[in-house]
């Protein structure tokens, strides 16, 4: 991607912190949607700020972004309805705001499983709202990028990392690798128009 301006949403999160990193290192301008009470002091220095809330965006948030990395979410322990109104509501309003700006690409951190339209089991509430907000993706006519990882772990950058049909739904994801793979889709075409699965495998790179 020749411009370089990349909106991150969820940028102070474990993930989302790392997402930022990885575009400074790659040369990028990566600018953090972040709440007035977010705890910016965990961003890596140059990082731009705009303030917004995915639970009421203001419009205008995308101007000027050349692609907008969705890595934010509600949480394990949020209610239905921040669920809803965070990684379903917040992540299509973010998009419409995105295409309606003119942003190129639009890359989603998803979840395994959120491919399903009917899922079941204690994460399916999660999992509906992930599956609405990619479908709402697909159709939007941005260039896009769907990384539906499994679980996730703090760990550091693995020596590779497995993506797509072969992918064991319980093993792990580093959130290093996932912010790596993040970055390279903000900045290659490889994975444009893709759903892909992710996990990491054992053998740590550092």
């Amino acid at each position: 991607m020749a411009n370089k301006n990349v909106l991150v949403a969820g940028a102070t999160g474990k993930t989302g912190r790392q997402v930022v990193r990885n575009l400074i290192e790659r040369g990028y301008k990566p600018t953090a949607l972040v709440r007035e009470s977010s705890d910016t002091s965990v961003l890596p220095e140059g990082a731009e700020l705009r303030q917004g809330d995915l639970t009421d965006l203001q419009s205008g948030c995308c101007s000027g972004m050349d692609a907008v990395v969705f890595a934010a979410g509600a949480g394990s322990d949020s209610s239905p309805e921040m669920t809803d109104k965070v990684d379903r509501e917040g992540a299509q309003n973010l998009m419409d705001q995105a295409r309606q700006e003119g942003v190129e690409r639009f890359v989603m951190l998803s979840s395994i499983g959120a491919d399903q339209e009917n899922p079941q089991g204690e994460m399916a509430h999660y999992l509906k709202a992930k599956h609405a907000a990619d479908e709402h993706l697909k159709q939007s006519g941005m260039n896009y990028a769907i990384l539906r990882p499994v679980a996730l772990t703090d760990e550091g950058r693995s020596a590779k990392v497995v993506l797509g049909s072969d992918v064991d739904a319980s093993a792990n994801a580093s959130r290093a690798d996932v912010a790596h793979v993040l970055a390279e889709a903000v900045e290659t075409d490889t994975f444009v128009g893709k759903e892909l699965n992710m996990q990491s495998t054992n053998q740590q790179l550092f």
